[in-house]
């Protein structure tokens, strides 16, 4: 769109797939299907989907508890936009492409990018697609159960009413985890279930109890803990029971939340609440652990979404305004900022791209299993923060236009501190790691094999791979664990840099963030670095 009076339009329709300089290649390497990804990039990148985020978000969900009889009824009113959004997402298969294919073929690849570009417009919808894909991990502990409900979750029809299993098209799962007295620490948890007979697999249980946060609470049913007899137990909570009856599952209010305010998410109180149990009494983590696995890598992808499209703003903003009698894009500072942010956004798609080929093979290939378990929580701790001073510093790009509310900048700056946060804090996901390192050797070898790989090529990485080789022979102080994390990150990213990135961005970040001549903010690069041409990388064609 033309500039008035020098002040850029919005960003035209664009393909969010092909405008991406590392992601179909990336894609490409891990064995998924570009040619899906570039039509759903064509149709994300339009200007009625962007303005159905917009919509979503401006017009927050309302919790009814009651209906006008005063029957209690606890559904939660969304924005026709919310459902156009997330009937997309469903139609595109992002909950359940993952199993429409065996493993290694590259539909999780697929599915991974294709979540990645619809959440650059709005991520709130990504909860109830990410928790539903990962769902059906878990409820294949108990096969009665999943014979029931695996084919609506695979279902490609988005059934948004509230009604029977045997009249849906097409289902949602959620998860609620966390009570108010534990926060992460889920053993911590008060929440109780009695069996209604003998109990045991796939018995009804009866919970009483609360869960603190639980986002997309217009799914169908979800996934919770709560301690059983012999301890703490996963179970599925319908939302309707078989009889047709409403589950005793009730919503106490909705979170007032700074950001992802197109998703709801609710405070529930179980009182006699019907719920079936997954997998055996007292395995309840266990049980769960896989969906959370695979929520940690859909937080981290969003982290890069987030990344990506602020940049782009940023791309788009700098490179169509003339500032002191030029374009902003051509101002050498500008561009070491610009430049500066796009080195981070690429090496972030390398990293959760090969992330996602880990995933997609871990069920056929040992190395892959092995190399996720540990990588897994490095991604998500590394993308998620890193997105903050991303998006913040993108924000400023653009400038005051970016700090109003007719802008998409201020809704992804309050997205950004969110994926931080969901599925285990920085603390949480730095304790992770050292525990992965602990309890499995195999991930630490996996993942340091892959690293030296590309020993030889770079002094400064050399030194890094034999200081990490050190480091991680002896358990580490907890003190010290998310300065480890930071190390394994960068070092990750900068091999996967060096051996697929472009030659003047691999250049740029080994002098900045492997050697160390990089400041603590963005627009440090030295000025040796092709400045000008990765900024203009950042600028969506």
């Amino acid at each position: 769109m033309a500039s008035f009076d020098n002040q850029p339009g919005p960003i035209a329709c664009y393909n969010l797939f092909t405008a991406d300089p590392v992601l179909p290649d990336a894609v490409r390497r891990e064995g998924g299907d570009v040619g899906l990804l570039e039509a759903f990039g064509s149709v994300v990148g339009t200007e009625q989907t962007r303005e159905l985020g917009r919509l979503a978000n401006k017009n927050t969900p309302i919790l009814h508890t009651h209906d006008p009889r005063g029957e209690r009824i606890d559904e939660i009113e969304y924005h026709p936009a919310y459902h156009t959004i997330l009937e997309l997402a469903v139609d595109a298969g992002i909950h359940c492409m993952r199993y429409e294919q065996p493993a290694g073929e590259g539909a999780y690849v697929t599915r991974n990018a294709l979540m990645g570009l619809i959440t650059q417009i709005e991520m709130g919808h990504g909860c109830p697609t990410s928790m539903t894909s990962g769902a059906l991990v878990t409820l294949r502990n108990q096969p009665d159960i999943a014979e029931i409900w695996e084919p609506l979750t695979v279902s490609r029809n988005y059934d948004k009413d509230l009604k029977p299993l045997s009249e849906k098209t097409g289902v949602l799962i959620g998860m609620g985890m966390t009570e108010r007295q534990g926060g992460s620490d889920v053993r911590a948890n008060t929440s109780r279930a009695q069996p209604v007979g003998a109990g045991g697999p796939g018995a009804e249980y009866r919970l009483e109890g609360h869960k603190w946060f639980t986002s997309a609470p217009m799914c169908d049913a979800f996934l919770v803990l709560a301690y059983a007899p012999k301890g703490m137990s996963c179970f599925l909570v319908p939302r309707v029971l078989p009889d047709g009856n409403r589950n005793s599952l009730f919503y106490l209010r909705l979170k007032d939340k700074l950001g992802n305010r197109s998703n709801a998410s609710a405070e529930l109180e179980f009182s006699n609440t019907a719920g079936w149990l997954i997998g055996e009494e007292g395995r309840g983590i266990p049980t769960i652990i896989e969906m959370v696995h695979s929520t940690r890598l859909d937080v981290a992808n969003w982290g890069v979404s987030l990344m990506r499209q602020a940049v782009s703003q940023a791309g788009w903003h700098v490179a169509n305004r003339e500032a002191f009698g030029a374009q902003l894009l051509d101002k050498p500072l500008m561009q070491n900022v610009l430049a500066d942010l796009e080195i981070e956004v690429e090496t972030a798609t390398l990293m959760i791209t090969r992330l996602s080929g880990a995933h997609e093979r871990m069920d056929v290939d040992d190395h892959e299993k092995s190399f996720a378990r540990l990588a897994t929580p490095i991604a998500k701790y590394w993308l998620t923060k890193q997105s903050n001073p991303v998006v913040r510093e993108a924000l400023e790009c653009v400038g005051g236009n970016g700090y109003v509310e007719d802008s998409m900048m201020p809704r992804l700056y309050r997205e950004a501190p969110l994926n931080a946060i969901w599925e285990g804090a920085g603390n949480v996901i730095a304790l992770d790691i050292g525990r992965a390192a602990a309890k499995n050797p195999e991930s630490v070898t996996a993942f340091l094999s892959e690293l030296e790989m590309a020993r030889g090529r770079d002094g400064y990485l050399d030194k890094q791979l034999d200081d990490l080789q050190v480091t991680l022979r002896e358990p580490l102080p907890e003190v010290e664990a998310r300065r480890l994390v930071e190390k394994l990150a960068r070092t990750w990213a900068a091999t996967l840099v060096l051996e697929h990135g472009d030659p003047a961005v691999s250049d740029a970040y080994f002098c900045s963030r492997i050697a160390g001549d990089h400041g603590s903010l963005f627009g440090t690069l030295p000025a040796s670095c092709d400045l000008d041409y990765i900024a203009r990388r950042a600028v969506p064609a």
